[in-house]
């Protein structure tokens, strides 16, 4: 598919959507959300997607179990780092939602997610998408588990667990925590 074919314009539009609506929470989400509007005002065409080695909009989702008590994190299998399950949009994904949640099941083998409506965090990161380096662009949201939901390492992990959300693992980062904080009160 194209840059510019159907597919990839809708997702496009529906993240331009997202990130107009979104309420940010405080001043420095404030001024991120301002920077990925910017980014796609400056990459129409191809902002969404991998191959923009200026940066590209990506998806994750912290996924917590039904009594949000517990996170379950990857054990990523190249960053080596325990980190919450996300990552690039596809051309298929009609919405940044219906991505974050694709990532999310396509990563945990977990049926029956449920989405909670809206992102609740954005993150921008340095990665290595390209040579030179890129970012992504990261728009965070919840996902609910089912009771008794039981997940399946994929093959971008090298493990995955569920942490209690008070006692997250080493190596992680300020990016999980801040995710799973704001996870919490959502």
């Amino acid at each position: 598919m194209s840059p510019g074919a159907p597919g990839r314009n809708a997702l496009y539009g529906d993240a331009v959507r997202v990130l107009e609506a979104w309420r940010a929470p405080d001043p420095e989400q404030e001024r991120v959300r301002t920077e990925f509007l910017r980014h796609l005002e400056r990459h129409p065409a191809d902002g969404m997607w991998r191959e923009c080695a200026a940066g590209h909009i990506t998806a994750s989702t912290a996924v917590l179990d039904a009594a949000r008590s517990r996170v379950l994190l990857t054990l990523h299998a190249k960053i080596k780092a325990w980190l919450q399950l996300g990552g690039h949009c596809e051309p298929g994904d009609a919405t940044l939602a219906a991505a974050a949640l694709r990532e999310a099941g396509e990563e945990s083998g977990i049926a029956g997610l449920r989405l909670l409506p809206g992102p609740v965090r954005l993150d921008r990161h340095a990665v290595r998408c390209h040579p030179g380096g890129s970012w992504h662009l990261d728009v965070q949201y919840v996902a609910i588990a089912p009771d008794g939901a039981r997940h399946a390492v994929s093959e971008e992990s090298d493990d995955l667990r569920w942490f209690p959300v008070d006692a997250l693992p080493e190596p992680t980062d300020d990016v999980v925590r801040r995710l799973v904080a704001r996870a919490l009160r959502s």
